[in-house]
């Protein structure tokens, strides 16, 4: 199970590293250190004055230098959670438990932690919540203004993760696309 499950991270981060070639990037707080690591994989080896003549990279010398990133990659629902340095894992300070193996992906708050990164196929999950969350707002008493404010910031936050997706991936809403 757990060669199945390395396997499938490994493909993930190969597919992600080939969105990159193409210009699809990812978005999100960790958005930049991922970008700087495909970047440093990408980068031309003869370029370096260090590195044997005519070196290529082909797809298994690609897989070997991305292995070590899909070792810590965490699937959410909404995000990936690149747990490289577990002192700068929110979900760890938040719990109290910053010495922790493992990030605690239940708790993540992507939009705010620095080794989260959103792609293009958790834009779904987003725009999901942001519709849902419109709907409630829409729905609020105007007594209700603790809910109201607390719904706002997240409608508000759901909202930003979606144009950052879309900015980042060079896509456009679904409403617009037609």
């Amino acid at each position: 199970m757990n060669k199945l499950e390395a396997d499938q991270k490994l493909q993930l981060v190969l597919a992600e590293f080939r969105n990159y070639q193409q210009g699809i990037l990812p978005a999100g707080p960790g958005a930049r250190s991922l970008t700087e690591f495909f970047a440093s994989i990408d980068a031309d080896p003869n370029t370096d004055a260090t590195a044997a003549p005519k070196i290529q990279r082909n797809d298994r010398d690609i897989l070997n230098l991305l292995s070590k990133r899909a070792n810590v990659l965490h699937l959410g629902p909404a995000n990936y959670c690149w747990f490289t340095d577990p002192s700068r894992a929110l979900c760890l300070k938040l719990a109290g438990t910053p010495a922790a193996e493992r990030p605690m992906i239940g708790m993540c708050d992507s939009a705010r932690c620095p080794q989260a990164t959103h792609h293009r196929h958790h834009r779904p999950v987003w725009a999901e919540h942001a519709e849902r969350t419109k709907t409630f707002l829409g729905h609020l008493g105007k007594t209700r203004t603790t809910e109201r404010a607390r719904l706002q910031v997240d409608y508000d936050r759901a909202a930003r993760v979606i144009t950052s997706i879309d900015t980042a991936t060079g896509t456009s809403a679904p409403e617009e696309q037609a």
